[in-house]
């Protein structure tokens, strides 16, 4: 009984989800700026702007007024960002506690990674959000600065990653057992873990593109098992959910570990910030998981859940399949 409100209740959650989503599933990557000191009051630096649909995310960089252009700023465009290096030098001989803005963030659902590494070892990394769209350079933030800043960028990838979301939601409506569902959650877990670590690492390489067309691939084959089902004509899913979700999770990683390439990582402190970034994503995923189930519960101590299953059902699983054959149609166009 448990179970049926679960799988029932989690429909209206569907058609929130579905509601919020624009047609593109990255739309909170976050722009990046890294600025390294060479020598004392000398610095190199990378301010990377993410691309959605050709269109270049509309934030600026504005840098203090003590510090000077030594090379003219050289931008490469690419198909998912533009990038723009030059060096700067500091005429007080130091950028830090200076201040940098960016106009036009505030106007964004997005957020900026900020990366300094300064001589003599001292760097931090700090994550701006839209609410406060400029930042004051510390001396240093060290280890606690990382953690925050790749936590919180996880987190966010995650709840804004609709793609990743509505395969969990998939799973969810396909699978009837809460046994069965918290063993296919936690090989969806494990499964892109590995994978992100191993692309994050170097020690595997897939090309971005092909990965993001076969994710969305990935939930329109869980939206037909969902048809197939309601037609009384249990899929492969509902028999073995926990294997399909590590197979479709190893897909998966490799899309946060493109994610996690679009910011860049630390030099100094690459593992901290894989561990950070992995751990902000699956507290991101328990926390929609959570929030599915409270809506099952709610739905269940108000007596809705039946009208939920007869109503709303068809409905979510041709629009998550409707929109997962969009993004692989789009994505594929793409390549």
């Amino acid at each position: 009984m448990i179970a049926v409100t679960i799988r029932s209740a989690m429909l209206g959650c569907a058609l929130l989800v579905l509601s919020a989503v624009a047609v593109h599933a990255h739309d909170a990557r976050p722009a990046y700026l890294e600025i390294k000191e060479t020598t004392p009051g000398l610095y190199q630096l990378l301010w990377r702007r993410p691309v959605y649909a050709g269109m270049e995310l509309p934030v600026r960089l504005s840098l203090p007024e003590g510090l000077q252009n030594v090379t003219p700023p050289a931008v490469r465009e690419l198909s998912d960002s533009v990038v723009e290096t030059r060096i700067v030098k500091s005429a007080s001989g130091t950028i830090a506690g200076t201040r940098i803005d960016f106009p036009g963030l505030e106007g964004t659902i997005t957020d900026v990674l900020v990366r300094v590494d300064l001589s003599g070892g001292a760097t931090s990394t700090t994550l701006v959000r839209s609410s406060r769209p400029w930042l004051e350079i510390p001396a240093s933030t060290g280890v606690t600065g990382v953690l925050a800043a790749y936590f919180a960028h996880g987190v966010e990838h995650i709840l804004f990653g609709f793609d990743h979301l509505l395969f969990v939601l998939a799973l969810i409506l396909i699978v009837r057992s809460g046994r069965l569902l918290l063993w296919t959650i936690t090989a969806f877990t494990v499964a892109h873990s590995i994978t992100l670590a191993l692309a994050t690492l170097g020690f595997v390489h897939v090309p971005g593109p092909p990965v993001e067309a076969t994710i969305a691939l990935s939930i329109l084959l869980l939206a037909v098992e969902l048809v197939h089902g309601d037609r009384g004509q249990p899929g492969f899913t509902a028999r073995w959910p926990w294997l399909v979700a590590f197979s479709f999770g190893l897909l998966h990683g490799f899309g946060f570990a493109s994610a996690l390439s679009d910011v860049g990582l630390p030099q100094g402190d690459i593992p901290l910030a894989l561990f950070a970034f992995n751990v902000g994503v699956e507290c991101g995923q328990l926390a929609f998981v959570g929030a599915v189930l409270a809506v099952a519960a709610l739905s269940r101590r108000i007596g809705i859940a039946r009208r939920l299953e007869h109503y709303v059902r068809p409905v979510a699983s041709y629009a998550v399949g409707s929109l997962a054959a969009f993004w692989f149609l789009e994505r594929l166009a793409g390549f």
